[in-house]
């Protein structure tokens, strides 16, 4: 065993094997059955280029250089390239071809290992120079034969020149095809944005309105944009999803606040934009994994700052110490449970440190004895219940108050759960997901007979169908105190039906019984009414950008398994024990 974990089986390693082979052939499939969905254009469909002739240039082992910032031809090029487990161990056999099946002389630094799987080598940087005369050069990366033309590398930094906001930015960045980034598992299983999906061109079209750096509302970091982003480039390979993401994440790392102590009312580690460095709601690390990935870019953290980060995490910041649930008055948010439990699994991908992965284990047994021995006494419904009146600082009075749940917060700990579950195969966490499934079924969603004039609710972009999830949700509470809550704080909550897919997705991957996993998918295809044009237009908060879409990309993926497979699925059989 090694960092706690047992040793993988040969039955499992066959499974991941074919799978990552099945997932890469599916994923080459898409791309050559016709244009990728709700490309604006030819000049984002750039990875779509003829299929070469030598048989070591392969298309899903593309390189794009695209021109980022600056105008030298002699540009110094760092390529961030993932890889699934067990496909690279050795550094040496990796080597950059040109067009031409020519070697480039390169240099090659592991950057990330696959320390939950088999301690292979999970993304790598790829240094070499070229001559970029146009907006684009196409290369391509060769696996299996040692490399014979070894260059010497550089700092990360020496590649960047000037950029807005002050920022130093690569004078090129390297796009990789949707089917070797979905395969890699960088963001966990996805799948290649297919022709005609509804949730791609509706995350094209917030684009459109999301794309500009947002530098005066620092709201609009919350949820995590450059994640979001980041997510966003690896189901499309698109040039400006990765773009956009780079400089979201250069300007997110910018603010965290280096040195000095991760307390309140110091905060180290914390994001410094907008004045809100004891804020750990907007502390992130998974961005810093998926910069390291994708862009091969090193050098916006160091192991002090992530330590500073998770720190600060763990102290709470502004907000109480996290720990488990052992009151009805006590204070929680199904928010910073979740991104906390988050942003823990990302450090231990991102360090392989023993301590993130028992802090994993605690959170997740947090959540569990929460979700199963609520100490209100009210039993198990599904859900992370807790005060209405604690959630939102009010006096707690226990005649009057609402022991419920937020819907859409609760997908924050979905997502946690899910990102757990990969790394350690936790066998607490999918009866936990299917739980809540359960209970977003018979409790979360406002029935019709409620939504009548002049109480309806929904801000009608879903058309007459339209999906709206309560504000805050109860199996105990009565409808009246419901739509109560709901006057007041829950019009348009429907903006959070796109990231609700998640918990509905997750909870048909997990559930074995055919009744539950029929409602599912029913809400399912009732929730795609929210992929409309209308829906993706509104604006009205930029952060809706990354609330709706920072975990629901794996939806596409999870709604193509049968359901209950995740119970028997080759990705855990890789994963930890259980503690």
């Amino acid at each position: 065993m090694r960092n706690g974990f047992a040793a993988t089986s040969d039955f499992a390693s066959r499974g991941m094997a074919v799978w990552v082979r099945c997932m890469v052939c599916l994923a080459i499939l898409v791309l050559c059955g016709g244009a990728q969905a709700a490309h604006r254009g030819r000049d984002h469909v750039t990875n779509l280029q003829p299929v070469p002739v030598s048989p070591e240039l392969l298309p899903e082992q593309r390189i794009v250089l695209h021109r980022n910032a600056g105008t030298a031809e002699d540009v110094m090029v760092s390529a961030g390239i993932p890889f699934p487990p067990g496909v690279l161990r050795d550094p040496h056999d990796l080597r950059i071809l040109d067009e031409s099946g020519q070697e480039v002389p390169t240099s090659v630094q592991p950057l990330l290992t696959w320390y939950f799987r088999d301690q292979s080598i999970r993304a790598v940087r790829a240094q070499f120079h070229a001559q970029l005369d146009g907006p684009e050069k196409t290369y391509y990366f060769a696996i299996g034969k040692p490399r014979q033309k070894d260059a010497s590398g550089w700092p990360y930094t020496a590649g960047l020149v000037d950029g807005a906001q002050g920022l130093h930015v690569p004078a090129v960045l390297a796009t990789l095809t949707p089917a070797w980034l979905c395969a890699s598992l960088i963001a966990g299983p996805q799948l290649p944005v297919s022709p005609g999906e509804a949730y791609a061109a509706y995350v094209d079209a917030q684009f459109k309105w999301a794309q500009k750096l947002p530098t005066e509302d620092a709201s609009a970091w919350l949820f995590d944009r450059p994640s979001t982003l980041f997510k966003a480039y690896i189901r499309t390979g698109r040039f400006d999803y990765l773009q956009a993401a780079d400089q979201s994440y250069r300007f997110y790392m910018k603010y965290i606040k280096r040195g000095a102590l991760p307390i309140s009312p110091i905060c180290a580690g914390g994001f410094t934009f907008g004045d809100k460095p004891c804020d750990v709601k907007y502390i992130y690390i998974e961005p810093i994994l998926l910069a390291v990935a994708l862009t091969g870019n090193d050098a916006d953290h160091d192991q002090s700052t992530v330590d500073n980060m998770m720190a600060l995490w763990n102290n709470g910041g502004w907000n109480p110490r996290p720990g488990p649930y052992e009151k009805a008055t006590q204070y929680f948010t199904e928010r910073l449970a979740g991104l906390g439990l988050l942003a823990t699994v990302s450090a231990y991908e991102l360090t392989g440190e023993r301590r993130f992965l028992d802090d994993i284990s605690k959170r997740v047994g947090w959540l569990s004895e929460h979700q199963r021995h609520n100490p209100d006494g009210l039993g198990d419904d599904g859900s992370w219940r807790n005060s209405w009146s604690m959630h939102e600082d009010d006096h707690y009075d226990p005649a009057t108050d609402s022991r419920g749940s937020s819907p859409w917060m609760s997908e924050n700990i979905i997502d946690g759960l899910w990102h757990a579950w990969l790394a350690t195969g936790d066998k607490r966490i999918p009866p936990m997901i299917t739980g809540f499934g359960r209970y977003l079924e018979r409790f979360g969603w406002i029935d019709t007979d409620l939504l009548v004039n002049p109480h309806d609710w929904r801000s009608g972009c879903a058309g007459e169908n339209g999906q709206i999830a309560w504000y805050w949700s109860s199996a105990h509470a009565s409808d009246k105190a419901l739509m109560a809550i709901q006057e007041s704080d829950g019009w348009y909550s429907d903006a959070h039906n796109v990231e609700l897919t998640l918990p509905v997705a997750a909870a048909w991957y997990f559930e074995s019984d055919p009744k539950e996993a029929a409602a599912l998918k029913r809400r399912l295809d009732k929730l795609s009414g929210s992929y409309s044009s209308q829906c993706a237009a509104a604006s009205d908060t930029l952060r809706r950008f990354n609330w709706n879409n920072r975990g629901a990309g794996v939806v596409q993926w999870l709604i193509r398994q049968p359901a209950g497979s995740g119970l028997t699925h080759p990705l855990p059989q890789l994963a930890a024990q259980s503690p």
